[in-house]
C-alpha cells in the first residue's frame, strides 16, 4: 500500500472519477436536447471516446436527424450543443457576450477548459490553463491583439502589400531551392510552414528579422506546440489538464528564444518612442509599431510585447500554412484550375502590376480558395460558444442551452448540404467566380457579388466563422494566401506525387488538417 505507483494510480482514478460523476450529474440535468448516442453513464462514455475518431460522422448524423434543430453529442469529458440550419447559425453569431460568451468558446479551443457547471470556477481555471500553453500575455487584456489585427494591419494592407509581395517571391525561391528544369518532391506542409511564417514576419517585424532562420524556426514551434498541446491536454481527464499541460507546453522556451532575438528590437523601438514621441523619422510600419500605439501601462513590457508577436505568428503561421497546404493538394488533384488561373493572374498583373489592385481582381483565385474552405478546410463543428447566461441561452425553436455548457454550428454538414451548394460533394474551384459573374451581369440590387469573395462571411460558409466574431485576421490572410497561389500559378508547374490522388486528410477529436505528410511536385515553369 506505501509503493508510491500505487498511490499515483490510486490518485489518478479518484480524480476520474470524480470528473465522471460531476459529469453524470451535470448530464441528467440537460436530458431534454436530444442526443446522438447514448445517455447511459458508462455508454456515454463510449461515446465520447467514439467522437475522438468519428466526429463527422456523428455530426452529420445529427445534422440529417435535426437540419434545422439542435442536438447533443459526447465528448470524454462533457457534452457538446451543435446547431443545424442557418437560422438557428445566425442566432448562435449573433448572440450577444453575456449570453453566449465567444471568449470563453476560444478559452476552450485554446486551452482545454475544465469542465465544470460552475462558470465562476470555469473562468479562473480556464485563465490558468491558458497561462500554461500560451501565456498570460494573450489572456491579459487579449482585446488588444484582436483590435489591432481587425483595424491598424488590416488598414495597412494596401500600403504593406509591396513588401509581402516581394518577400513571396524571395521566400518561394529561397525555400524551393529549385534549379534547372527539373522536378523537385516538395513535403507540403514543412514548406508552407517556412514560407508562411517568411512572408507575415515581413509585415511583422520587417527585414532583416523575417528572413532570421532562427527566429523563423522558434515561431513556427511555438504555433505546432500550442495546437500539440491543447490536443494532448485534452485526452485527459479535466482535472488532471493542468499537470499535463505543464509538462508538454515549450511556451517558456520559445517565448526565451523569442526574448533573444526579438527583444532588443522591441527595446530600441520603446526607448525611441519615448524620447521621441510615436512619429519619428523612418518608424517602421509594422505589427510592433501597431501594437506600440495601443499599448499602455503593462502591455508595453518587452516580454509581453514578445508574447504578443509570438501569438500573432500563431495565428498566422497555423491557419493559412493548414489553408494553403489544402489548396495545394487540391490545384495538383484538379489541375484542370491552373491553366484559367495563370492566365487571369498574368492578364491582372500586365493590367495593375505586381499590386493588391491586381489582387483584388483575380476573381477565379479569389474562388479557388473560397471553395477549398468549403470542400477541405473545416471541421464537423465551429463557432464554439460557452452559455453564461444563468437560465441558459433560449432558441428561436424553444430548446433551452442550459448554463455552463458549450454550443457550437454544425460546419462541415452545412457546407456539404444540397439546400445550400448545387453538388456539394464535388469540388468546384471556379464555383463562387461563376456566381459572382452571373450576379453581375444580371445586375439585381437584391444580389450582393461580395458575399462571394473569400472574406465573406455567410450563415451557409463559415470557416471565417460569422456575424460579429468573424475572424478579424480574414482580410489579411486571404491577401496572403490569394498572393501566393498567384504566384504559384505564374511561376511554377505543379503537379501530383500521385496523378488524381489527394493525400488523405487527418481528423481526430473534432479536427481536421492537411496531411502533414503529404508531397507534391514543383519546377519552374517551362
Amino acid at each position: 500500500m506505501d509503493d508510491p505507483r500505487f498511490l499515483l494510480l490510486y490518485g489518478v482514478l479518484t480524480l476520474v472519477g470524480v470528473a465522471s460523476i460531476r459529469k453524470a450529474l451535470y448530464d441528467r440535468q440537460t436530458s431534454n436536447i436530444p442526443v446522438i448516442g447514448s445517455t447511459g453513464f458508462l455508454s456515454s462514455y463510449r461515446d465520447g471516446l467514439n467522437f475522438l475518431v468519428k466526429a463527422p460522422e456523428l455530426v452529420q448524423q445529427g445534422y440529417d436527424q435535426y437540419p434545422d434543430g439542435v442536438f447533443r453529442i459526447a465528448r470524454p469529458y462533457r457534452w457538446d450543443y451543435v446547431v443545424s440550419g442557418t437560422k438557428l447559425v445566425k442566432e448562435i453569431a449573433n448572440a450577444p457576450e453575456d449570453a453566449l460568451s465567444f471568449h470563453e468558446g476560444v478559452g476552450d479551443l485554446i486551452q482545454c477548459i475544465l469542465f465544470r457547471p460552475s462558470c465562476c470556477q470555469l473562468s479562473k481555471i480556464n485563465q490558468f490553463l491558458a497561462n500554461i500553453t500560451i501565456g498570460h500575455e494573450l489572456t491579459e487584456n487579449h482585446h488588444l491583439l484582436i483590435n489591432v489585427v481587425r483595424t491598424t494591419l488590416t488598414r495597412n494592407l494596401h500600403a504593406r502589400f509591396p513588401d509581402v509581395g516581394d518577400e513571396i517571391i524571395h521566400a518561394f525561391e529561397d525555400v524551393l531551392q529549385l534549379t534547372g528544369s527539373e522536378w523537385k518532391t516538395i513535403h507540403v506542409l514543412p514548406t508552407v510552414m517556412a514560407i508562411v511564417s517568411r512572408v507575415s514576419n515581413r509585415l511583422f517585424v520587417g527585414l532583416p528579422l523575417c528572413r532570421n532562420r532562427e527566429y523563423l524556426e522558434n515561431n513556427v514551434k511555438f504555433a505546432v506546440n500550442v495546437i500539440q498541446s491543447g490536443q494532448t491536454i485534452n485526452l485527459f481527464p479535466p482535472l488532471l489538464r493542468p499537470l499535463v499541460g505543464w509538462w508538454v507546453t515549450s511556451k517558456n522556451q520559445n517565448t526565451d528564444i523569442a526574448m533573444g532575438i526579438l527583444g532588443p528590437m522591441i527595446e530600441e523601438r520603446l526607448a525611441k518612442d519615448d524620447e521621441l514621441g510615436p512619429n519619428w523619422p523612418d518608424r517602421p510600419n509594422d505589427f510592433i509599431s501597431w501594437l506600440l500605439d495601443s499599448a499602455e501601462g503593462s502591455d508595453r513590457q518587452v516580454r509581453t510585447l514578445v508574447g504578443r508577436v509570438l501569438q500573432v505568428n500563431m495565428a498566422a503561421i497555423h491557419t493559412s500554412s493548414m489553408a494553403f497546404t489544402h489548396a495545394l493538394y487540391n490545384l495538383t488533384t484538379y489541375p484542370e484550375h491552373i491553366l484559367p488561373m495563370r492566365e487571369e493572374a498574368e492578364r491582372m498583373v500586365r493590367q495593375d502590376g505586381w499590386t493588391k489592385n491586381a489582387l483584388n481582381n483575380m476573381h477565379k483565385i479569389d474562388s479557388f480558395l473560397r471553395e477549398t474552405q468549403r470542400f477541405n478546410g473545416v471541421g464537423p463543428m465551429l463557432m464554439l460558444r460557452r452559455v453564461v447566461a444563468k437560465n441558459g441561452f433560449r432558441l428561436s425553436t424553444g430548446a433551452v442551452l442550459p448554463y455552463g455548457s458549450f454550443v457550437c454550428v454544425a460546419a462541415r454538414a452545412t457546407h456539404s448540404d444540397p439546400a445550400n451548394y448545387e453538388n456539394p460533394n464535388n469540388f468546384d474551384g471556379f464555383r463562387f467566380a461563376r456566381e459572382r459573374e452571373a450576379q453581375a451581369a444580371n445586375a439585381d440590387p437584391d444580389k450582393d457579388i461580395f458575399k462571394r469573395h473569400m472574406i465573406s462571411t455567410a450563415p451557409d460558409h463559415l470557416p471565417f466563422g460569422t456575424g460579429k466574431h468573424a475572424c478579424p485576421g480574414r482580410f489579411f490572410a486571404s491577401t496572403e494566401l490569394k498572393a501566393m497561389l498567384a504566384h504559384v500559378v505564374m511561376n511554377y508547374d505543379v503537379k501530383a506525387e500521385v496523378d488524381g490522388v489527394r493525400p488523405q486528410n487527418k481528423e481526430f477529436a473534432g479536427r481536421v488538417s492537411p496531411n502533414p505528410k503529404g508531397k507534391v511536385l514543383f519546377r519552374k515553369r517551362q
